[in-house]
């Protein structure tokens, strides 16, 4: 009988983070209903907030280059995305 294991390793940064209480309380709370650990979730969630930070340097990049975006830029955009039109200032 052959049996085969794999073993993953995968390199962890060990963070330490302290929240007031309710926020801690809404983080648990938010990592359930996902199904996953805290661990998963704030790492998912520091994920979703440097993306959101880079695409905002490319978005100023870009009509730093090219000029501002036209009302009819974000709403083609917006469609796009499926959000809502931003207003307009």
């Amino acid at each position: 009988m052959i049996v085969c294991i794999t073993i993953v390793c995968m390199a962890v940064d060990r963070l330490s983070v302290t929240f007031d209480p309710e926020l801690g309380h809404a983080v648990r709370a938010a990592a359930a209903r996902s199904g996953v650990s805290v661990s998963r979730w704030l790492s998912n969630a520091a994920g979703d907030q440097l993306r959101n930070e880079m695409l905002g340097a490319a978005l100023d990049q870009w009509e730093a280059e090219d000029g501002p975006f036209s009302p009819a830029d974000l709403e083609a955009a917006a469609r796009s995305l499926g959000v809502a039109a931003p207003r307009s200032a």
